[in-house]
């Protein structure tokens, strides 16, 4: 049997039993869980896992993705806890793994890491079956993109806060998913953060050709839509967040989601 290898290489080389105890902090992994009939064995998810609705209405909460209830965790008992690099704190992380044996560490980067994550998942909890089958709908999207153009078809922007605005950098998931489409996200000057501040200058305008106002994590609308075009000169465009950010099993209908916007 072979081992899986997590985000930062830890070798899970034992099935979990079939009574293994889940808890996580990820809300579209908790959403892939629930896909690969695992929904049972979580006892404990975020305020942000909403996904699927029936099934996490059951689950008890234990406080945000980077706030978490570290003692009402302990009483859940939990032998496998769920994170990610991203939205998960490394010292709450490290405060979680001294009482619980198992910590399986996620970090998709681009829309192809699905299928490692699909079958790290799949193999720790000893559901590969299932999980080959979400690999096989995530290829079939996947193959459906046509190979992206050599000169990127857009140039766009894509916000997820304001006050302060907030936009992603290129080594970023969403940043990835957009050039499945041929779109260029626009890159801040301060290089390695992954999700830097801007300000809408003119030199900043003159270097996109669109905006893309996500609904997630900051809950944009058309309101926001239409002052944004009269501000910057700018076309304006509101999308799914979550269709364009979670990876797991959302993955596979977000690939469609991407595939559908004008």
């Amino acid at each position: 049997m072979q081992p899986w290898i997590d985000a930062v290489g830890h070798q899970h080389a034992a099935v979990a039993a079939k009574d293994a105890r889940i808890v996580s902090l990820v809300p579209s992994v908790t959403e892939l869980l629930c896909e690969l009939g695992l929904s049972a064995q979580l006892v404990g998810r975020t305020g942000f896992c909403i996904h699927p609705a029936q099934q996490v209405a059951r689950i008890p909460k234990i406080g945000g993705t980077k706030d978490v209830n570290i003692a009402k965790i302990r009483q859940l008992a939990p032998t496998h806890l769920v994170v990610n690099i991203d939205e998960n704190e490394k010292p709450t992380v490290d405060a979680l793994a001294e009482f619980i044996p198992h910590i399986i560490v996620t970090h998709p980067n681009c829309p192809a890491d699905n299928l490692d994550l699909y079958r790290l998942l799949g193999g720790v909890f000893g559901v590969g079956h299932r999980a080959e089958q979400l690999c096989a709908q995530f290829q079939q999207e996947l193959d459906l993109f046509l190979p992206v153009p050599a000169a990127p078809v857009q140039r766009v922007l894509y916000c997820i806060w304001q006050d302060p605005w907030m936009t992603v950098s290129r080594d970023t998931y969403i940043a990835r998913m957009l050039e499945l489409k041929g779109w260029q996200q626009w890159q801040a000057a301060t290089l390695g953060r992954r999700y830097p501040e801007f300000a809408w200058t003119p030199e900043l305008l003159d270097d996109i050709d669109c905006v893309l106002l996500s609904t997630e994590p900051y809950r944009f609308s058309e309101a926001h839509v239409d002052v944004l075009e009269k501000q910057t000169g700018k076309p304006v465009m509101l999308v799914d967040g979550e269709m364009l950010s979670w990876y797991g099993s959302r993955a596979i209908s977000g690939l469609r989601y991407l595939r559908s916007l004008a």
